[in-house]
Parts: structure tokens; C-alpha cells; sequence
């Protein structure tokens, strides 16, 4: 449920850590306190301990593949279908003063520089190249950012 509709918005900083936080409040209350044999006590895991025993790919690391997995499909889709002719349009405003917003296309971009380099957006063209290249991303753990 907290990854619904992921893939269609941009994570802040804020959220990053937010997600983080809450992903490692949750394995602490599902794995439990573990025995502390040094001081004869019990204690909660750290992220360290937690990232290490949890085999799973992390809640950021699921929003950046299911951005990426929409992405091909809108690449894919026939140019008169709404969503991508919504996904190119340019609005042709001014952005305002300061640090620009990350864009959802700008994201889309970097996570597809550090998943396949430079010509990742060439896989996008078969639907096959395009699963296989995700699922390479996914089991080698590319887009992974540890918790800290």
C-alpha cells in the first residue's frame, strides 16, 4: 500500500528518509529484540544488522524500479494515447527563483544513467531487453541506498 501509485511522482530528501525510518521502525517490530551474548541482555537490531538479514529490496529501491518499469511502458505506447503525449509536453513556463524541483523525467533519467549507462534508453524499444534489463537492476541491487 505505501508503494501505490509510486511510480508516477518524485521522492524529496525528506521522503527518502521518512521512507527509511519508517521501513526500519517496521523490521524492528517484526524481527524483535535479539540476545546480546557481550552484555547478557537484549537489544534492538541496528539498520546495519537489519539491511544485512533482510534480503528484500528496500521501499526507495522499489519506488525507483516501478518508476523506471512505467517509464518503458509509456515509451512503448502508440503516440496519439494521452498519457504519452502528457508525459512530452512542455508547458513552457518559467520555473521560479531558487533550486529547481526535481522533475519526474529528471529522476526517470538518473536512475536510468546508474542502472544501465548511457545508452539504457535504447532497451526501452522491446518489451523483452527492457524486463531483463529491470530485473538485472532489481537482483543486482544497483538502485540500492543503504539505510543508514
Amino acid at each position: 500500500m505505501l508503494t501505490y501509485a509510486s511510480e508516477t511522482g518524485t521522492l524529496t530528501e525528506r521522503d527518502r528518509k521518512q521512507l527509511n525510518i519508517f521501513e526500519s521502525k517496521v523490521y524492528r517490530r517484526i524481527l524483535g529484540p535479539v540476545d546480546d551474548n557481550v552484555k547478557e541482555n537484549r537489544r534492538i537490531l541496528t539498520n546495519k544488522e537489519i539491511y544485512a538479514s533482510i534480503k528484500k529490496p528496500t521501499m526507495i529501491e522499489t519506488v525507483r524500479l516501478n518508476r523506471l518499469r512505467w517509464f518503458g511502458h509509456v515509451q512503448r505506447m502508440e503516440e496519439s494515447i494521452i498519457t504519452k503525449w502528457v508525459l512530452r509536453m512542455n508547458l513552457g513556463t518559467v520555473r521560479l527563483r531558487g533550486r529547481p524541483r526535481n522533475r519526474w523525467q529528471d529522476e526517470v533519467r538518473d536512475d536510468g544513467r546508474i542502472v544501465g549507462g548511457e545508452g539504457w534508453q535504447e532497451k526501452v524499444r522491446t518489451r523483452e531487453e527492457w524486463k531483463n534489463f529491470l530485473r538485472a537492476a532489481r537482483n543486482l541491487r544497483i538502485l540500492h541506498t543503504p539505510m543508514e
